[in-house]
C-alpha cells in the first residue's frame, strides 16, 4: 500500500509542509503512521480526509466547522444551507456594488466619481439595509434624469462647502445658511438646482 512523506503530500495537494503540521496538531488531519525515526507518513485514508478538509474549506468553512463536520454522522445538509444563504448574501451585495460602479462609470468626471464613492461610504456606514433600499426606490421613483440632477446640485453643494471652508466663512453665517436653505427647498419640490 502507498504511503506519503508530508513533503510528497504537501507537493501532490498544493498545500504547504507548515500546513499540514498544523492540522496534524489540531488532530484535524493526524498521519497514521510514523517511521522509525518519527517522520510522518500519510495512508490512503489519510489523504482523503485531507481531501475532505480541503473541499469544505472550499466551501469557506472554518477548521473547526470542518472538524465538527466531519464528525459528524447525520446529514451536511443544515451546515450546506447555511453556507449557501451566507454566499447568497455575499453575491446579491457583489452585484449590487457591480451595479453602482456601472452607473458611476457612464459618464463622470474623476471628481464626480471620487464624491460618489465617498458619499456611498457615508450612506453604507450611516443608513440601515431598509434605509438604503428607501432611498434606492425613491431614486427609481424619481427617474434618472432627476436623480442625476440631484447629485450635480450635491456635488455643487460640496463643492461650494470646501470653498467656504477654505475661505474661512463662519458656519453661522447667515447669507450662506440662507442660501443653502433656497437651494434645498428648490431641490426638494422639482429635484433641479435654483438658485
Amino acid at each position: 500500500m502507498t504511503r506519503w512523506s508530508i513533503g510528497d503530500l504537501a507537493k501532490a495537494s498544493g498545500l504547504t509542509v507548515r500546513t499540514l503540521h498544523h492540522y496534524d496538531e489540531i488532530g484535524l488531519v493526524v498521519a497514521s503512521e510514523r517511521t522509525a525515526s518519527g517522520h510522518r507518513r500519510y495512508t490512503p485514508d489519510d489523504v482523503r480526509r485531507l481531501y475532505q478538509v480541503r473541499s469544505l474549506r472550499q466551501f469557506g468553512l472554518s477548521l473547526e466547522e470542518v472538524r465538527s463536520a466531519l464528525s459528524r454522522s447525520d446529514s451536511l445538509r443544515p451546515l450546506f444551507e447555511a453556507q449557501l444563504t451566507a454566499l447568497t448574501a455575499q453575491a446579491q451585495q457583489m452585484e449590487a456594488l457591480r451595479s453602482r460602479l456601472t452607473a458611476l462609470l457612464d459618464g463622470h468626471t474623476t471628481e464626480s466619481l471620487l464624491s460618489t464613492l465617498e458619499m456611498m461610504s457615508v450612506y453604507e456606514s450611516y443608513f440601515t439595509a431598509d434605509q438604503l433600499g428607501d432611498l434606492r426606490s425613491r431614486a427609481a421613483a424619481m427617474g434618472p434624469e432627476a436623480v442625476e440632477a440631484v447629485k450635480a446640485s450635491w456635488l455643487e453643494l460640496v463643492q461650494q462647502l470646501r470653498q467656504h471652508m477654505a475661505d474661512g466663512t463662519p458656519a453661522d453665517d447667515g447669507l450662506w445658511i440662507a442660501q443653502l436653505g433656497r437651494e434645498r427647498r428648490g431641490e426638494l419640490k422639482g429635484c433641479r438646482h435654483v438658485r
